[in-house]
């Protein structure tokens, strides 16, 4: 009986952006909501100004995201392309090329030679993507994916500590969005750590350790240059 395995590596670049996105949402959010309610400026101040971040952040993430990913998809075209030629040009010296590789992993010559002539003709251009670029098509980059989710979860991630404090006193919001967002980040570490197959304790960990102190830092400037009314 076969045992089926579910590898996680064709998660990985929805899942990085996810996460990426996520926790930006949650530090950013929650830091300029407490570095804002430090500088001790009034309710209605603090949520616009937590509203005004996620937006600009959300936005900001899918620009940022599409023009990386693009970058990236670029370069990887321009590797194809040069391939291609190479392969129409070059075809013989391609293929020991090819061939090479296999022998240097492990396979004898005349199997090294045989396999490549199988994977060449049945796909030249993905059989020498793949082995001699590192390029398939599980790991392609996808720049309206990544520009999407990215700033998708970069929403959600940034409304949880705009809830708390829209919900909580002027008094309270430090401690209640500080406190909510370190449980947000734990959740969202644990999450991560799952999906991608990864141990959860130093996923969680340097998830909600860079978070704490991000927040600390910013609430200690809105403190430090704050205005009393």
């Amino acid at each position: 009986m076969l045992l089926e395995n579910h590898h996680r590596i064709f998660r990985a670049g929805w899942l990085r952006a996810a996460v990426l996105g996520a926790n930006d949402g949650i530090v950013s959010t929650a830091s300029l909501i407490t570095g804002v309610a430090g500088a001790q400026v009034s309710h209605e101040a603090v949520i616009t100004s937590g509203l005004a971040g996620l937006v600009a952040g959300a936005l900001s993430m899918a620009g940022g995201e599409y023009v990386s990913v693009c970058s990236q998809s670029d370069t990887e075209a321009a590797d194809l392309k040069i391939e291609r030629d190479s392969l129409n040009n070059n075809f013989d010296e391609e293929l020991i090329e090819l061939a090479q590789i296999y022998i240097d992993r492990g396979l004898s010559s005349d199997l090294a030679y045989k396999v490549a002539n199988e994977l060449t003709n049945h796909d030249a251009l993905d059989a020498h993507a793949r082995d001699e670029l590192g390029i398939s098509i599980y790991n392609r980059a996808q720049p309206i994916q990544a520009a999407v989710v990215s700033s998708t979860s970069f929403a959600i991630g940034g409304f949880l500590p705009l809830f708390i404090a829209w919900v909580s006193s002027i008094n309270k919001i430090i401690s209640f969005v500080m406190t909510s967002s370190v449980i947000f980040l734990a959740i969202l570490g644990i999450l991560s750590a799952w999906i991608g197959g990864a141990p959860i304790l130093p996923a969680t960990a340097r998830i909600t350790i860079l978070g704490i102190i991000a927040m600390v830092v910013t609430t200690g400037v809105g403190f430090l240059f704050g205005i009393v009314p």
